[in-house]
């Protein structure tokens, strides 16, 4: 048999690969679907690329590469006998070694439930199987190679020392601190050093009770070290940082051991202080890191998760929750909320096939072929089923309405789209809580990356906002448009409905910090949606105003109107400031927001009757009095030369890439060769030669005209990008060089941008959609007709709201999101892999508010 075996994997041993150090072995999911071990056809490991895949995409995989050896892993998850768990048993393995590194899923009692692991070798087409281990009858290759893969750590275990946190040990006076009978009681609230009047960073001396400061550099905040004068002076060796007490614990410093230490022992301890660690609300919420304060919001955690409700659990296609990474709520929030719409699910679902299809040789590292898995996990329904009658029956004859049938709501993990989106970014590649709005902006910016050629489906957000800038000196002006994909409303405590209520909580509260006593109900801010919306139209001042009229700096004012109507309006609530230490704080508001919103009143109007516009001149370059002729490294001029390229090309490519060398000059030669004006003389604007288009201009400022400034060209074009595709950047983007270069990644190609606008289907050859201002019917085009500015779905202003995130917690730093999306005419709470009807949604505590457009109907 064994010589059997060892002839049969003859012909595919040049295929069979032993892991290297680098190499990341997927045995955890597939990388198409969710399957994974314990799903009912397990998955199968490449044994050449490593990659995983359930039983419905081997196939793909095997007819693409031709790979042939798979690795098939298979979990067998039961339940124990009655009385088979002991008190604190850990859940026994069978084959243990074969999933070595595997972990247990989390969705199981570990008490309850035991694990049976298999393993065997499957060589496609013809299903060939091997059982694992083999060791006699394989060949040694094979079997090291097994061997190997098995005991390898999964893919993103490799990821985890990014986030990797020291191990926090028992301190060794745990157990035998010794605690003064001094008959101090700490309040549970209204704390302050004892030795100055610090009232942050507070810590409790575990030994006689004193509440003294802390010092930044061990806790990161500010502080004037007196707890650690008190150590220093006493030698009390424990303390606990007061913000932090919960039902589970608490952070505890030791200042013998100098680092941070563990106690099991901390609710004896903070009892002999009259401090009940049941009362005490902070740290963790739900498995979820919130913000290290006394928690004055004591109900925004409850009516945002709708908790004390018996909340309906709901199941199927689009009930999908996802799973909690670890303060992920923040992508999983945005990502609900984005399939739920019609264009992301048009774009990635229902070209499934063909996305998985045309895949790369890696999945893992295609973001089309990761959001149409996700996408795919959410709206399928497969992860999503509701439990049998039976199984319902026996959970509720046994109690265990906690250990509900795993396979049903369990969510799935997104942890393969989140390694692909994050990478390289420095925040969102961490474990640590983010800000979901900021999210939403970079899943918008990569799905615009990745579209070029294609649908877009970011395109529903996009919009354009006309700004009206005037010169306060001669009241003329000049009307601009930028591209958008969110309104940010401020939330103006003046504009209070509540005032009064404010006023009076706020006297009530000094006067129970000033005496020692718990604090007043909290009363929130109420603010009229209509006040937060009439800020964004409200005059602002700009800064460094240059008025072309004058041609000097002058006082500037610049209001904003919507020129175009998004398909779908994202308003986010501006709930964040930062604080005297620079961490963002929420404001403790909620906000009026209305179901229903009529935005036409904020179409913008363009210019008006009796209005003046500002010249279309721009602010004379200066350049120093010594260096009016360009400096040209020569030497480097003549070595390019002699290498036959044309002498004024030579010296352009020596100017625009800084003197930086004869092998910088040749890759900008080489990028730009094909332009038309390549070997034409170099030529610069300036204040003392301002060129022929200033002629005409009494003050001898160099006119905008139609054509870009030169100097914003060569920097673009220095870059690699064509000079007529920097032209149409900068003409798009009233060339803000900024704006210019992120118009150039969002359109990559301009030439199949502009053959897809004209084959629009809404849209008539040569018909302007924008021609009849009163008609504002829905068009992919920019609203002045032209097809290189940036595509828009303009259309009617009013809207529905369909979704909101909320997010719990005093800072985007910590806390926790939850989302609710309104779902065949009733609201749905997405909170993490919970999928439940929604009884009471709080509409009015959101922070990131989403509507679709209404037909003009």
């Amino acid at each position: 048999m064994a010589a059997d075996l060892g002839e049969l994997l003859v012909p595919y041993m040049p295929t069979i690969r032993v892991p290297r150090t680098g190499d990341r072995v997927f045995k955890s999911e597939c990388a198409f679907s969710f399957d994974s071990p314990e799903s009912e056809g397990g998955l199968y490991v490449c044994m050449n690329t490593f990659l995983g895949f359930g039983r419905e995409h081997v196939e793909r995989h095997y007819r693409k590469t031709g790979q042939s050896v798979y690795m098939h892993l298979k979990r067998h998850v039961k339940e124990k006998a009655t009385g088979a768990a002991g008190g604190g048993a850990i859940p026994r393995r069978r084959n243990g070694k074969v999933f070595l590194d595997l972990e247990l899923n989390r969705d199981f009692n570990g008490e309850d439930y035991e694990y049976e692991d298999e393993a065997k070798l499957v060589i496609f087409p013809d299903h060939f199987e091997i059982p694992l281990p083999n060791i006699e009858e394989l060949p040694a290759l094979v079997t090291i190679a097994c061997d190997a893969v098995l005991n390898a750590p999964s893919a993103y275990k490799k990821q985890e020392p990014e986030s990797w946190e020291e191990e926090i040990q028992v301190s060794r006076h745990a157990r035998s601190l010794r605690q003064l009978d001094n008959g101090v009681r700490i309040p549970p609230s209204g704390w302050k050093c004892q030795k100055c009047e610090m009232r942050e960073n507070l810590w409790l001396n575990l030994t006689d009770g004193a509440v003294l400061c802390g010092k930044w550099f061990f806790d990161g905040s500010g502080g004037n070290g007196h707890a650690l004068e008190h150590y220093r002076e006493t030698n009390y060796p424990l303390a606990v940082k007061l913000d932090t007490i919960t039902p589970d614990g608490a952070d505890i410093y030791s200042f013998e051991e100098e680092e941070a230490v563990l106690d099991p022992h901390v609710s004896e301890h903070l009892s002999h202080f009259g401090i009940d660690m049941l009362q005490m609300q902070k740290g963790t919420e739900n498995g979820h890191h919130t913000d290290n304060k006394p928690r004055p919001r004591v109900s925004e955690w409850e009516v945002i998760q709708e908790s004390g409700m018996k909340l309906k659990e709901v199941y199927g296609s689009g009930y999908t929750g996802i799973k909690n990474l670890g303060s992920s709520c923040y992508l999983s929030t945005v990502m609900q909320v984005l399939f739920s719409i019609p264009d992301f699910q048009r774009m990635y679902v229902g070209n499934l096939q063909r996305i998985f299809d045309y895949s790369p040789l890696d999945p893992t590292q295609d973001f089309a072929t990761q959001m149409a898995k996700l996408g795919h996990g959410l709206l399928s329904g497969q992860y999503s089923k509701p439990p049998m009658k039976s199984e319902l029956i026996e959970q509720v004859m046994k109690e265990e309405y906690k250990v509900l049938n795993w396979h049903q709501q369990k969510g799935i993990s997104a942890r393969m789209l989140k390694a692909l989106v994050s990478r390289g970014h420095p925040e969102f590649s961490s474990n640590r809580q983010q800000d979901a709005h900021e999210f939403l902006l970079h899943m918008i910016n990569l799905v615009e990356r990745n579209s070029a050629g294609s649908e877009n489906p970011s395109d529903v957000f996009r919009f354009l906002v006309e700004e009206r800038v005037q010169c306060c000196q001669t009241r003329r002006v000049r009307y601009t448009k930028r591209v958008d994909y969110c309104i940010q409303l401020p939330a103006p405590f003046e504009a209070a409905s509540n005032r009064e209520e404010l006023l009076a909580y706020e006297v009530k509260r000094k006067e129970a910090e000033e005496n020692m006593r718990p604090p007043p109900e909290p009363v929130r801010a109420r603010i009229p949606f209509t006040a937060c919306l009439q800020a964004f139209t409200e005059p602002e001042n700009v800064p460094d105003f240059w008025s072309s009229a004058l041609q000097a700096k002058s006082a500037g004012v610049k209001t904003s109107r919507f020129a175009s109507f998004p398909e779908y309006l994202v308003v986010q609530i501006k709930k964040f400031t930062f604080g005297v230490d620079w961490v963002p704080k929420k404001l403790d508001v909620v906000i009026d927001v209305p179901d229903f919103l009529d935005l036409n009143r904020l179409r913008a109007t363009g210019l008006q009757a009796g209005e003046e516009e500002l010249p279309d001149l721009m602010p004379p370059i200066v350049l120093p009095e010594d260096t009016r002729a360009p400096e040209i490294d020569e030497a480097a001029v003549m070595q390019l030369a002699e290498m036959g390229f044309p002498l004024e090309a030579c010296r352009k490519a020596v100017y625009y890439t800084g003197n930086m060398g004869p092998e910088m000059a040749f890759n900008w030669i080489i990028a730009h060769m094909e332009e038309p004006d390549f070997a034409e003389p170099l030529t610069l604007p300036s204040m003392i030669d301002p060129g022929p288009s200033a002629g005409d201009s009494p003050t001898g400022a160099a006119l905008l005209g139609n054509s870009p400034p030169e100097e914003s060209i060569a920097i673009l074009t220095s870059m690699g990008f064509p000079r007529t595709h920097s032209i149409h950047a900068l003409k798009a983007t009233n060339n803000n060089l900024e704006r210019a270069l992120d118009w150039i990644f969002t359109h990559p190609e301009e030439e199949e941008e502009s053959d897809a606008l004209s084959d629009m289907a809404d849209t008539e050859p040569n018909d302007n959609a924008f021609s009849n201002a009163n008609s504002h019917s829905d068009s992919t085009l920019s609203p002045d007709g032209d097809a290189s500015g940036p595509r828009v779905k303009d259309g009617p202003g009013r809207y529905e709201l369909f979704a909101f995130i909320s997010h719990m917690g005093a800072s985007t730093m910590s806390g926790h999101y939850v989302c609710h999306i309104k779902k065949e005419g009733r609201w749905v709470i997405y909170n993490d892999h919970k999928v439940c009807l929604s009884e009471r949604p709080p509409k009015d505590l959101g922070y990131v508010y989403f509507y679709h457009r209404l037909s003009s109907s």
